[in-house]
């Protein structure tokens, strides 16, 4: 292997006012053309148009600014942000930051599709109602099952209205009031618990295994009973380890009369090498911002894609995106459906990516993205493990792991005071985003959750393994390097605790006016 040469990084910063301190009154950015009379004639006046009570009582307070200075302003912000374009994104695992092709960006952007609007006619969006159809029909052959829908605005959304479908499955089967329990584990997604716990379940965690990593049979036969409702399970789980006793399991619930929903947001080290199907799933879901190319976007252009077995497509959310062998139409009419869990079809921007990503790849190409986000992992587990000073992987005693693993600082902090938190600032220094940590409860002690997926080469995979060489260097010469950086981002270390007051969240500029005596 060649030298990995570490680059020599220093993030741009501004001190750039918020968008609202910059405006001045009567800057404009666009001048609207003046309405046509005939456009008046045929339309009327808008003011009338629009009912009174949806009517503002005095215009929004928008912030008031020319083109260039709206340009500069949010250039500059971007030269503050790091991000899967700009840097080597391994550290967010969980959440797959992978490279979304730009040609799919292009028919993101497409006025054909970023111009339609959800409430046009159904006539006049026959495009888009196909593209998701036939993206349903993608997932269907992906997973095994037998319908699927966009609506959840993104994993935990798609839990809930999993778990709302269980509620309503049970409820008509006569056993609402006796099936109040749900089971998950402990490396499950935490919201296979709390989603569940938000529809009135009781949840019962099951604990792994310090051998294996996942919870024993036994344990999961010790709280199955007939007020089991369902399982709520997330395989591989956070760890990275896959539970090979997944499908006993399965079965031992669906004998107590149990539902099974399987947690597959991050499919990327199972395409075409398992499915929901054969894993015995009833439920399950994919976020398609994550294995299927869509970016996060901080958390904004989510889509948990739900999908069920034939028995429970009754109960899905309205509408269905539905074909009746002539055109595309939305089904509303489905007097089991759990109603809407969000406005409108959901996020379709991610699902006309996913489309393109699925389509451009084939059957062949998913297959090869699993196997190489696999290799990958293994890869970066085999040079952190035997190079990196102060770090471990445990459970399953080290062995190999699916799309990611969670490893653990504790050593690091046990000799030289640097824990993960610190470690993750100062990757900062080095050209890359903050890592991903884990979901509390910390059962693994200070933890961090890479995942190289297929985007990666080996050689971004060996940069990213001499950073973390690097910064673990510095950690045992000189700690307080380590614990005080940034050093070379816009902002330096800001020590403060975790905001729990909602006394002391500031989020939106409003807010933090009049948290400030600010007129």
């Amino acid at each position: 292997m060649g030298k990995i040469k570490l680059r020599n990084f220093h993030q741009a910063r501004w001190d750039e006012p918020i968008i609202f301190e910059l405006s001045t009154p009567g800057q404009r950015g666009i001048l609207l053309p003046e309405i046509d009379d005939e456009i008046v004639d045929r339309v009327g006046d808008a003011e009338e148009i629009i009912p009174k009570k949806v009517k503002r009582n005095k215009k929004p307070q928008l912030p008031e600014l020319s083109q260039p200075q709206v340009l500069r302003h949010f250039l500059r912000l971007s030269q503050e942000t790091l991000g899967q374009d700009i840097n080597i994104d391994i550290g967010l695992g969980t959440c797959t930051m992978k490279y979304s092709p730009k040609i799919h960006e292009q028919f993101v952007r497409n006025p054909k599709f970023s111009e339609l609007h959800p409430l046009q006619d159904e006539e006049t969006t026959q495009g888009i109602l196909e593209i998701m159809y036939k993206t349903a029909e993608l997932l269907k052959e992906i997973s095994g099952m037998d319908a699927f829908v966009f609506q959840a605005g993104g994993g935990a959304q798609a839990v809930f209205s999993n778990a709302s479908i269980l509620k309503a499955y049970h409820t008509d089967r006569g056993e609402g009031d006796k099936r109040t329990e749900i089971i998950t584990t402990a490396f499950s997604h935490p919201v296979n618990a709390a989603a569940p716990h938000t529809k009135g379940f009781k949840v019962i965690t099951l604990m792994p295994d310090e051998e294996t990593g996942y919870p024993s049979i036994e344990a999961l036969k010790s709280v199955v009973s007939d007020r089991t409702a369902g399982l709520f399970i997330t395989n591989p789980e956070d760890t990275g380890i896959f539970n090979v006793h997944i499908k006993e399991m399965v079965d031992i619930v669906h004998e107590a009369g149990g539902l099974c929903i399987g947690d597959i947001a991050d499919a990327n080290g199972l395409f075409g090498i398992v499915r929901a199907k054969e894993m015995g799933y009833d439920m399950c879901h994919y976020n398609l911002h994550k294995a299927f190319s869509s970016p996060h976007g901080s958390m904004g252009p989510c889509c948990g894609a739900q999908g069920v077995k034939k028995f429970l497509e009754k109960y899905l959310p309205v509408p269905v995106v539905a074909f009746d062998g002539e055109k595309y139409y939305l089904d509303y009419d489905r007097p089991h459906s759990i109603g809407k869990v969000r406005m409108f079809y959901g996020v379709v921007a991610a699902v006309l990516r996913a489309y393109s990503w699925i389509v451009s790849l084939g059957a062949d190409g998913l297959k090869e993205v699993s196997e190489l986000s696999i290799l990958n992992n293994n890869y970066l587990m085999k040079r952190l493990l035997t190079e990196v000073r102060g770090i471990s992987a445990p459970y399953s005693k080290e062995r190999f792991r699916m799309e990611q693993v969670r490893y653990s600082w504790e050593k690091l902090k046990e000799e030289t005071g640097v824990g993960t938190e610190d470690v993750e600032r100062r990757c900062m220094d080095y050209g890359l985003q903050e890592f991903y940590q884990s979901h509390p409860p910390y059962l693994v002690p200070e933890p961090f959750t890479p995942e190289p997926n297929e985007t990666f080469s080996k050689d971004e995979i060996d940069e990213y393994a001499e950073i973390m060489k690097k910064v673990s260097q510095e950690a045992y010469e000189n700690p307080e390097l380590v614990k005080t950086a940034p050093h070379n981002g816009p902002i330096s270390l800001i020590p403060q605790p975790p905001i729990t007051d909602p006394e002391d969240l500031i989020v939106t500029w409003r807010v933090y006016k009049k948290k400030k005596g600010i007129d």
